[in-house]
Formats: C-alpha cells, structure tokens, sequence
C-alpha cells in the first residue's frame, strides 16, 4: 500500500524538521567518525511526537492492519538495545503491538535465546526472552542506526527461533556505505538521510 499524497507531505514535513534538530560530533567516540546524535529528538515532546507519528506513517502504510486472517499488521515491535529502546515502546503503544527488548548477554532474566555476531573488534551476544514472541507473530525491528548490520541481523535471528517473521527493519538513519542492509531479509526502511 502506497501513502496517500497527504500522508507523503506529512511525512516529509516531519524529516525535515527532525533530521535538523540533530547534531553531529566529529572524531567521537574515535578519530575518523562522525557520530550522529539522535538524542536532541528526545529532549523535546514535540520532537519526540513527530518521530513516532513518522514511523506510525510509514508503517500503517507497509503493513496495513486487516479484519481477517492473517491480520497483517504488525503484532510485536523488537527494539535493540540501547537507543532502539528510546522509541520502540512508544511506536509500539501507538501501533497497538507489543514490545519486546533485544538485550547484551546476561541482562534479562528467566529462560532466553541467544545468538552471537560480530562487531568491529570482535564479538558479542544478544539474547531474548523465550516465548516473548508468539508463533507466527509478524515483527518490526527498530534500532536508530544501522553501520555494518551485525546487530540487527542477529536480532533477526532471535525472532526467527522464537517463530516470529521479522516483516520490515526501520532504522533513523544508515550508514549506507558499510552496506549493513546487505546482511538482512527482511526490507529496510530508513527514515532519515545518513552519511554516504
């Protein structure tokens, strides 16, 4: 389903006004990067607002909730930690989905699923609650930036042996150069421009 020509306005207007309120440190946290600050949005509820109502726009547009089988729509928002819990709860909220958190090994308790990927100086682990995610549950990932996919990649993972289908990754922004999307099965959705 394609936006209505209102609904594209709308979320241009939001972009905009959001991708300005960013700041960007060079050479943090190490020479050479050019760290993108996210954190401005969350300072200012009407920022904060936008952002959601901007993925809400997206979404409810790609996945479309339906009166019959199989509902479509989406049941359960996956947010990785850390910043994708700064706005997945409340994209949750106003989807009327669940929310489940994606976690570093050791910090969630009771029975989990794990899975290891790599980062740039070696590798880490995520876990899951089991049985967070119903069988057939159709899941967004949500994180605020995607570099090189590891993570979310191994997010995908994690609902997949729980018997989810990861429907759409939607990200703030992208590091298109370091081709992370490649790694994913699911579409990609970025909503504001990143570095090339």
């Amino acid at each position: 389903m394609s936006l209505t020509p209102e609904a594209t306005e709308e979320l241009e207007i939001l972009c905009t006004t959001l991708k300005s309120s960013l700041k960007q440190y060079p050479d943090f946290p190490q020479p050479g990067i050019l760290f993108e600050d996210i954190l401005p949005i969350f300072a200012s509820p009407s920022l904060h607002t936008g952002l959601i109502r901007a993925l809400e726009i997206h979404l409810t547009a790609a996945h479309p909730p339906t009166l019959t089988p199989p509902f479509a729509g989406v049941d359960v928002v996956v947010g990785l930690e850390a910043r994708g819990f700064l706005f997945g709860p409340s994209l949750a909220l106003k989807l009327g989905a669940a929310f489940v958190p994606v976690r570093k090994a050791g910090k969630l308790p009771g029975d989990c699923v794990k899975v290891g990927y790599q980062k740039e100086y070696g590798e880490d682990f995520f876990e899951m609650q089991s049985g967070a995610i119903k069988e057939g549950s159709r899941v967004v990932i949500v994180d605020d930036i995607i570099a090189t996919g590891g993570s979310a990649e191994a997010a995908e993972m994690l609902v997949t042996m729980c018997g989810g289908t990861v429907v759409e990754f939607c990200f703030l922004m992208e590091l298109g150069f370091l081709k992370g999307r490649d790694k994913l099965t699911a579409p990609v959705f970025t909503l504001l421009t990143g570095q090339e």
